[in-house]
């Protein structure tokens, strides 16, 4: 298969209907925590705020600065985020992290729409984009549950 019918294929109509429709996209006023990561190698960065109740993510939001991958992975993550625990957010990371490494099964409900981005497996370089909203959703979990147990 030639670069650009590969490039066609990774790019499908539905990583870009996704990356098109992102939820969530304003930053939250209060957040309990937020968290910013960048991709070193593509200058991509994800931007999370989140509120907590009850152990589980109850507000979100999102500001996404990333390739149309990190894109659509933020609007799955976005679409199914609000009310998972950070074991949810922490299993979604791995086995997509594994599914991107290692051709590994999709990600568990409610992360399952992850299975879009299955193609971006063989560009090791894009990896890092398509993981930045899940990495700051876990570091802006992780700093909140932090200042609640400093509180």
């Amino acid at each position: 298969m030639s670069d650009t019918s590969d490039l066609i294929k990774l790019y499908s109509a539905r990583i870009l209907e996704l990356a098109a429709d992102i939820p969530h996209t304003d930053r939250l006023d209060h957040p309990d925590a937020s968290s910013k990561r960048r991709s070193p190698l593509c200058g991509s960065t994800v931007t999370v705020d989140i509120t907590l109740k009850d152990g589980k993510i109850d507000e979100f939001g999102q500001d996404v600065k990333a390739c149309a991958l990190g894109q659509a992975a933020a609007s799955v993550v976005g679409a199914h985020v609000q009310g998972c625990s950070r074991e949810q957010i922490e299993r979604a990371r791995d086995e997509l992290k594994e599914m991107l490494k290692s051709d590994g099964p999709t990600p568990s409900a409610p992360f399952d729409g992850l299975e879009v981005l299955r193609p971006a497996r063989e560009y090791k370089n894009r990896h890092a984009s398509i993981m930045l909203v899940l990495e700051a959703t876990l570091e802006a979990f992780d700093h909140a549950l932090d200042a609640s147990s400093c509180a």
